[in-house]
């Protein structure tokens, strides 16, 4: 069964006929056009609005958009008989690509599809090997701003997170221009009004009600776009290929491809990036034992030196911090595909052209798969039976998204430097709660303070 992912939202415009839900259990339509749309907007996210449905109807169920039904699959052994281990496309570039209106690449077939993909995690690893000292040097940077505080100061995690992530992303991603502090402000401000948009992961139609809105977001696309074809046209003539764009440009992409692929890293990039640093800090100040831990595996590893590509291999414990950094936070807990042929699940058959749902904020906190899921535990990933579950859905091994992989390795240099030089502490009666849209993040700005380790 071969799968075309699609972007929730997207679905309603590009795919307007109706099809029963063929008897799966689930909710009726709220209202003839929006279905339950205003029940997802009544639950605060998709996320929520699917913790709800799965715990009333089971690990199958089926809701409406608009006219259409969607069929959500909410545990390991539901997602293990639907997901195609074989798939060519990676589901947060073309769930991106959609809400874009981005066409190009996702209708060349599986061949384009698959050499679209290499090239893409190609650029990725490349501007991580030729660049990795200029990312320890940006992390450095920072972690040396939080030496200089006193022990009683409050750190806001997400903002100074995310202005890591985009300046280690824009810089990797699109070269020297962006040293230019003036530069990645430009670009947070448009990357900040494309994001509050799309982000939310389904497109409720209220955008187009309002004409500020609209004119807000379209203005920032445009300027964005325009920047990235600028810096592409300006590295065409580079012989020191560095940055992701340079690989793209080395192949046999069009200009509007290169564009459409470095929008998609940046933003996409952006956002997890600083998301899983932002958790995985914040995780390890409110858990001491953790954090001990890790500093033990850091020293171990590399003793006095920075940390290096080769040797993050050997940091597992450091994974599995990560990997339940990703687990606890449910960093994208959506991802969605178009049945392109009927299929089953159980005794439930999915007719052709269904929009399938695979609910993995409700799979990464469920009971049955995760012993205690609600507690940050990285020994957990110990287990061989955590790590194949984490693998299956798309947060390991080679169906990780490459943006995922990324992260990582930011994460991995922010964490080797930070807790081998300080103590990370929580802030006494601080509540952080989430907000899950199409990636999972603080509702407010997180603080911890910081101690020098002795």
């Amino acid at each position: 069964m071969t799968f075309v992912i699609i972007l929730v939202g997207a679905v309603l415009y590009l795919y307007p006929s109706s099809r029963s839900a063929s008897g799966i259990p689930g909710l009726n339509p709220t209202e003839e056009k929006d279905g339950n749309l205003q029940d997802i907007a009544n639950q605060g996210s998709l996320h929520e609005f699917l913790a709800r449905l799965h715990g009333q109807f089971g690990p199958v169920a089926s809701f409406w958009f608009g006219r259409r039904p969607v069929v959500s699959l909410g545990s390991v052994e539901q997602l293990r008989q639907h997901i195609n281990p074989n798939r060519t496309t990676d589901s947060f570039e073309t769930m991106l690509k959609s809400l874009l209106g981005y066409q190009s690449g996702m209708g060349g077939g599986a061949t384009e599809a698959l050499m679209r993909k290499r090239l893409y995690e190609n650029a990725i690893n490349n501007t991580l090997e030729k660049n990795f000292p200029l990312l320890l040097k940006l992390v450095e940077e920072l972690v040396g701003k939080w030496q200089s505080f006193p022990e009683d100061q409050h750190t806001p995690l997400c903002a100074h997170l995310l202005g890591l992530a985009m300046k280690a992303v824009t810089q990797l991603a699109l070269g020297d221009r962006f040293q230019k502090d003036s530069e990645v402000i430009r670009f947070r401000k448009n990357h900040e009004a494309i994001w509050s948009e799309i982000g939310k992961g389904y497109l409720d139609g209220s955008m187009d009600k309002s004409s500020s809105r609209k004119g807000h977001y379209e203005r920032a696309l445009t300027e964005m776009e325009t920047v990235l074809m600028s810096v592409a046209e300006q590295r065409k003539g580079q012989r020191n290929h560095t940055a992701f764009v340079d690989t793209l440009l080395q192949s046999n992409l069009s200009d509007r491809q290169v564009m459409e692929d470095s929008m998609v890293f940046t933003l996409a990039g952006c956002v997890i990036t600083a998301n899983l640093c932002i958790w995985a800090v914040h995780f390890l100040s409110s858990s001491e034992d953790v954090q001990e831990k890790l500093h033990q595996e850091l020293e171990d590893v590399l003793g006095s030196d920075p940390v290096s590509l080769d040797k993050i291999p050997q940091l597992r414990y450091c994974q599995q911090v990560l990997n339940e950094t990703v687990r606890t936070a449910k960093l994208t807990p959506i991802a969605a595909r178009l049945q392109e042929n009927e299929g089953k699940v159980d005794r439930h058959i999915i007719p052709k052209e269904t929009l399938v749902i695979y609910a993995l904020g409700v799979v990464l906190e469920d009971a049955d798969t995760w012993s205690r899921p609600y507690k940050f535990d990285p020994d957990r990933f110990m287990e061989d039976s955590a790590r194949k579950s984490f693998s299956l859905l798309g947060f390991s091994g080679n169906q990780a998204c490459p943006e995922l992989r990324f992260a990582y390795t930011v994460a991995t240099v922010l964490l080797s430097t930070v807790v081998r030089k300080l103590k990370l502490c929580k802030v006494k009666g601080q509540v952080v709660e989430a907000r899950s849209e199409l990636v999972s993040t603080p509702k407010d700005d997180t603080w911890i303070t910081v101690a020098r380790r002795s």
